[in-house]
């Protein structure tokens, strides 16, 4: 049984977020303030953090930050706010996807069971034995080791969090075609595109930052206006 960590102040969202995920086969634990969701989590494993970005204590903001440096698990951002900036910050600092609020829970059960059955199949295998040189990707100076869930660039090891590797290595395997948000959104995160182009985006320019020269002027992954994003080989 997966087991989520619900952070969030407002006790009525909360309590339906659990209600709902407890019916479906899910454990849940609550927690209220923002400087209770580190230890928690480094108390107990947890397999995914569904996080309000507006909490006392600690910001949501700070807490993704933390985890990112820490621990290996998804995070679901839940927020009122439906500012771009703000949804791009949180996904900046390394959540994998955001619902606004209000929002339906049977939406909110779909994401989490699709971002758990996504992350299983990921992770498994990491260690497998598999020989160095079997699912390795060179793209130029990047090299993408698939069984290993290693990428280098030059002789330097870039870390990426789960969506991060995903989504490069998706690009890396199918080189020279160009994807829409809405496709790399829906094979990536696993349902249905929704109206906000944020999160695929704000992936991509992070992707960007770790593996091109120039972040700025990019060459591996290329946005191609109008159409979507292409991996040049």
């Amino acid at each position: 049984m997966a087991k989520i960590l619900i952070a969030e102040d407002d006790r009525k969202i909360a309590e339906l977020e659990r209600d709902y995920l407890e019916s479906n086969g899910y454990e849940t634990v609550l927690v209220e303030d923002g400087a209770q969701v580190i230890p928690e989590l480094r108390k107990q494993k947890y397999d995914l953090l569904l996080l309000d970005i507006m909490l006392p204590g600690s910001s949501g903001y700070e807490i993704c930050r933390t985890v990112r440096d820490e621990i290996d698990i998804p995070i679901l951002m839940v927020t009122a706010r439906t500012e771009a900036v703000d949804v791009i910050r949180g996904l900046g600092l390394g959540a994998d996807d955001y619902i606004t609020k209000p929002f339906d829970p049977s939406q909110l059960v779909a994401r989490v069971r699709s971002h758990l059955k996504r992350y299983v199949r990921l992770t498994s295998g990491r260690n497998g034995g598999i020989k160095e040189s079997d699912g390795r990707i060179t793209v130029q100076d990047v090299v993408i080791e698939s069984k290993k869930w290693k990428v280098w660039k030059g002789s330097k090891e870039i870390k990426l969090p789960n969506r991060e590797f995903e989504l490069l290595r998706f690009l890396a395997e199918n080189p020279n075609i160009v994807f829409s948000k809405e496709e790399l959104y829906e094979k990536i995160w696993g349902y249905e595109y929704v109206s906000d182009a944020a999160t695929v985006s704000v992936h991509i320019n992070r992707l960007r930052e770790k593996i091109e020269d120039d972040a700025r002027n990019p060459k591996i992954i290329e946005t191609v206006w109008g159409a979507g994003y292409r991996l040049n080989n």
